[in-house]
């Protein structure tokens, strides 16, 4: 036993493997987030020891007795209040998994430093802390306020059950105010549950054994030894699956596990779920689960695996997923003819997404025999289906309640340990939860696809474009997931938002024994658009004109034929508008004498090519006046609850401490995956249109005013149309890089971003510095490679190449608003766009600055050259 004092009280703890275990799974402490598992590589289980900052994952129980502790918990009410009305004031959350322990860090430095804290001196100390959703800008934002006691300066909008007392209306509060998220006091101070927080009475842990070879046959698996370790309910492997074995959101290709007589795919390959009394006994168990192996020539190279003669997946014919392709005039002849030509080889890598929350998963046996799991991925209505499936009763017997998750940006569309976990509380009729580690996540879920791009491309004397021809292969990994969507998307977007007469396209999706991959922020557009900027920066050399005049020349405009030849509407204005707000800081950066990049790009929002989209809303007023806005979308950091409230206020005019905003899994309201960047512009429409039936009936208390908004006008490529609408809407962004000359280093990014209607200017923002660092990292640093054997090479949070605060150069985000054509309030989307032109403008500045065409991402990987904090 060891005694230390928590929040200023004696406590004594039993064993455990550190004192964030201590603290979370003994004296029910949540407020300190475990996002490495623990390696003290992501800060989010940040607590004062004796008033020192320190990484409690980090810290074993012998080093803390006897000593002082304090969290988030045991702050003075005042000094949390402080905290909290800072970071939720300028944005400085999203997701908010990573906003506990950055606070603990900043209330030392602040407790060290006061005034003289700086934002650099702050930047410098946050090292230790990754911040996946905010790009640090608007964290810095908050220091400065707290070091200048300036918090009473700043304007709250009153929170969920706290109201304003002006009796009136609310007005100020809707559609385009900017102001602070919804939850946002209780994210920042780590009140607000996720999934990994939750306990219920007699409550069991779980965890997954994975495969050790990425393709093999599993010729037996022993459990014996696994059962008889202490603390151990059960083991459970493919043969106790009563339902379907496969799951998948688009193709039920993904095996729940492998079973003896099957054969791995990849590493992340599942071949038991072992349950016990606790996380550390249920971890140790799944050590010992027994496998024999026969393994089998890994394919891992996604060019050769078109043509290999043996199949990289398990039951699965051939190696290639998908093709995706179109063309409109004689593309090759117009290179050929054209009087400026290039012709590339572009390389995009592999990255993770890295999302501070690692995937969990509660599943818990109800009284009437149905199911309630507890997910924070970003389809509730997939996971309910695919659970079902699996445990082969009726989809009416599961219910999947959605709890706010700790980011995602894509990688939480697909089930990690849902199913699993289910089938444990299912078959033993109790509660059971489990939690990836970092290492489990990295194996586990999808991620941004490398995609090997040929480009074939042409222009005139003038640089007006005249051809373009594309070929591009990427590597989905074993399993489907969304794949051929990512690469349908990458087709799409080839010629970026530029007018091509002629163009050829074609874009495989290829089976391998690597990771899978699928759905990441941008989803095959930035992966397409880092080549065709590249393109156009070195036709403009060419023809000898500067970047933004090459863009100027060619860039869509209403009325023109897009791509796969959709006509584009009015909201396409947007790309001008964006080129004419960036260029003052271009010429101005191209006269101080940096090296500049500019990179453009537009994104669609919505599913499109003909996926019939409909969303619902119910809008439900109490006897008291209050409002509940029930929606079904994830909120995973990007502020889609902060929307549908604002909506509510703009359309009822109420004030917004009366509006509650719940996501309903109790009815299937129609959204699918919340991805796309189609929250925002959906979810405010069926919003819009129930306030409207509740205002048209009188607000009458104990009515659901249902509302919906649909988008069912979208083609299908394969439709075979000479001019689909293959998107219902698009955003754009144009983003100037510059770096200085002589450190060689990025010293400041503009991204001018045609948002259509910003709902919350500040939260745009933060969505646009989020994304910015984000692309900076996959441009200089970021990847997620494998070797010959399909094994992750880069397992540590810390290896990725992800920024820290100190190396995020200022970005400077500009909100263009340019109305999109039948969307509710003219709204695009900004989660996707936020990344797709920067990797082309980093290319660019370094051109500029070296001389040398780069076509291979990441472009800068060593540490030193990205200034990669080892803090």
């Amino acid at each position: 036993m060891t005694e230390f004092t928590l929040n200023g009280k004696l406590v004594e703890v039993g064993e455990h493997p550190n004192l964030l275990a201590a603290l979370r799974e003994e004296l029910d402490i949540t407020s300190p987030k475990d996002g490495c598992s623990p390696s003290g590589q992501c800060g989010c289980c940040t607590v004062l020891i004796d008033g020192k900052a320190s990484i409690s994952c980090s810290m074993s129980l012998a080093r803390v007795a006897g000593k002082s502790v304090t969290t988030l918990e045991g702050f003075d009410p005042e000094e949390r209040e402080r905290f909290a009305t800072a970071f939720s004031t300028t944005g400085a959350l999203q997701c908010g998994f990573c906003t506990p322990g950055i606070v603990v860090r900043l209330k030392a430095l602040l407790d060290k430093k006061g005034a003289d804290l700086t934002r650099e001196d702050a930047a410098r100390h946050l090292g230790a802390h990754l911040c996946r959703c905010t790009g640090y800008t608007k964290i810095l934002d908050a220091v400065e306020i707290l070091a200048r006691g300036a918090v009473a300066e700043t304007r709250m909008p009153p929170q969920a059950g706290e109201h304003s007392g002006n009796g009136t209306n609310g007005a100020g509060y809707g559609v385009g105010y900017r102001g602070a998220k919804y939850e946002s006091l209780q994210l920042a101070l780590g009140d607000r549950a996720y999934v990994d927080d939750l306990r219920v009475p007699g409550m069991l842990h779980a965890a997954l054994h994975l495969a050790q070879h990425a393709r093999a046959e599993v010729v037996r698996i022993d459990t014996a030894a696994a059962l008889a370790a202490p603390g151990v309910e059960a083991v459970f492997t493919a043969a106790d699956v009563p339902g379907m074995l496969r799951v998948g959101i688009l193709h039920t290709d993904w095996p729940v596990f492998i079973p003896e007589g099957g054969r791995t795919s990849y590493l992340g390959d599942v071949l038991a779920v072992v349950v016990a009394r606790s996380v550390a006994e249920a971890r140790e168990a799944a050590k010992l689960v027994e496998v024999e192996y026969r393994p089998l020539r890994p394919l891992t190279d996604a060019v050769a695996a078109i043509d290999d003669d043996e199949d990289a997946v398990w039951e699965l014919d051939g190696n290639v997923l998908s093709r995706s392709a179109y063309r409109r005039g004689d593309a090759e002849a117009a290179v050929a003819a054209a009087a400026h030509r290039v012709h590339e080889v572009f390389q995009t890598q592999r990255v993770e997404h890295a999302f501070l929350e690692p995937e969990s998963t509660l599943a818990v046996p109800q009284a009437d025999g149905t199911m309630l799991v507890y997910s924070g991925g970003q389809g509730v209505w997939d996971d309910r289906n695919q659970i079902a499936s699996m445990l082969g009763v009726p989809e009416s017997h599961v219910q999947v309640e959605l709890v706010s998750n700790g980011g995602a940006f894509g990688g939480k569309e697909d089930m990690a340990n849902q199913a699993q976990t289910a089938l444990a509380a299912f078959l033993l009729g109790r509660p059971v939860k489990c939690t990836l580690s970092r290492e489990e996540s990295f194996f586990v879920h999808p991620k941004r696809h490398p995609i090997r791009l040929e480009y074939w491309a042409g222009c005139d004397a003038d640089g007006l474009l005249t051809g373009l021809k594309a070929r591009m292969i990427g590597d989905s990994g074993p399993y489907a997931s969304v794949g051929m969507k990512v690469l349908e998307r990458a087709a799409g977007h080839a010629s970026g938002p530029y007018v091509l007469p002629n163009i050829d396209v074609e874009a495989l999706a290829v089976r391998t024994n690597n990771s899978v991959c699928g759905a990441f922020r941008g989803f095959g557009a930035n992966q397409a658009q880092f080549a065709m900027e590249g393109v156009m920066d070195r036709l403009a050399a060419q023809v000898g004109i500067s970047g933004i005049e090459m863009r100027r020349r060619n860039a869509i405009r209403p009325g023109c034929v897009w791509g796969p030849g959709q006509v584009m509407d009015d909201g396409c204005a947007g790309v001008l508008a964006c080129l004419d707000a960036v260029e003052p800081a271009y010429d101005a950066a191209v006269a101080a004498g940096k090296a500049v990049g500019l990179g453009l790009g537009l994104k669609n929002s919505g599913l499109g090519n003909g996926f019939l989209e409909i969303v619902q809303a119910v809008v439900r007023f109490d006897e008291s006046g209050d409002v509940e806005v029930r929606h079904c979308w994830t909120e995973m950091g990007q502020g889609v609850h902060t929307v549908a409230r604002q909506v509510a206020v703009e359309e009822l005019g109420i004030d917004p401490a009366r509006v509650r905003v719940v996501v309903d899994t109790t009815r299937e309201l129609g959204a699918g995956q919340t991805t796309g960047s189609r929250g925002t512009m959906m979810g405010a429409g069926a919003i819009q249109d129930a306030c409207r039936h509740a205002i048209e009936d009188g607000c009458k208390p104990g009515i659901d005013y249902v509302g919906e908004y649909r988008v069912d006008w979208t083609n299908s490529i394969e439709e075979g149309l000479e001019h689909p609408t293959i998107h219902s809407a698009f955003s754009y962004a144009a983003q100037l890089v510059t770096i200085d000359r002589e450190s060689g280093q990025i010293d400041k990014v503009v991204a001018v971003h045609d948002v259509g209607r910003a709902v919350n200017p500040m939260l745009c923002e933060g969505q646009i510095e989020g994304a910015v660092h984000m692309g900076l990292g996959y441009a200089l640093s970021e990847e997620f490679p494998t070797d010959e054997d399909g094994r992750p090479t880069h397992m540590t949070l810390r290896s990725l190449g992800i920024l820290r605060a100190k190396d995020v150069p200022p970005i400077e985000a500009v909100l263009v608003e340019v109305p999109q054509p039948r969307s509710p309030y003219g709204i695009k989307g900004m989660g996707e766009i936020g990344l797709v032109p920067t990797a082309g403008a980093v290319a660019a500045a370094l051109h500029d600055l070296d001389g040398e065409w780069r076509a291979t991402l990441p472009m800068r990987r060593a540490a030193t050259a990205v200034g990669a904090s080892e803090e």
